[in-house]
């Protein structure tokens, strides 16, 4: 019996592609998630976000683009902890950072989804307002942020996908 034949027998109706597709981004997701509890970093969920995204894109793909929300999440922890330690936490602050942030993406030559990716780093440091010292916050994000794509990378590259659909 052909592998087509047992997917529409277990799951009717349901394309093969996409349920291997959904079952990949589960297992990156709840891989991400697990490692970040298990250092009980204190909003895993990123991790899990995280690596639902990057799941998003064949392998080649997301090596690059990874590498470009590695280097953004950093820059932006790094701004914000920077900025919420000697400025404090305002909205003009944060404009200014988020500002800044684009400016040393195009600076360092770092494409949108490095700018995208400091710039929700910025917000998530700054506006969301914590008991825990702002340099645990930023590292914390790094760190989160950081499991989801190494998750995602790792399970891409492990499992690939066969004949992926074009990416939007």
């Amino acid at each position: 019996m052909s592998r087509a034949t047992v997917w529409k027998r277990v799951w009717p109706g349901v394309p093969g592609r996409e349920l291997l597709h959904a079952i990949r981004t589960t297992l990156a997701a709840v891989l991400s998630l697990s490692i970040a509890r298990l250092f009980k970093l204190p909003e895993a969920y990123w991790a899990a976000i995280t690596a639902m995204i990057v799941m998003q894109s064949t392998l080649g793909a997301a090596l690059n683009v990874s590498r470009q929300r590695l280097v953004g999440t950093a820059l932006g922890a790094e701004l914000a902890a920077l900025s919420v330690t000697y400025a404090g936490r305002s909205v003009p602050i944060f404009g200014a950072v988020t500002l800044l942030c684009g400016v040393m993406c195009a600076v360092f030559r770092l494409e949108r989804s490095a700018y995208r990716y400091a710039g929700i780093t910025v917000a998530i440091v700054m506006l969301v307002a914590r008991s825990e010292p702002v340099w645990r916050v930023a590292t914390h994000r790094f760190l989160e942020i950081s499991l989801g794509i190494f998750a995602g990378l790792l399970i891409t590259a492990v499992w690939p996908e066969s004949n992926p659909t074009p990416q939007s």
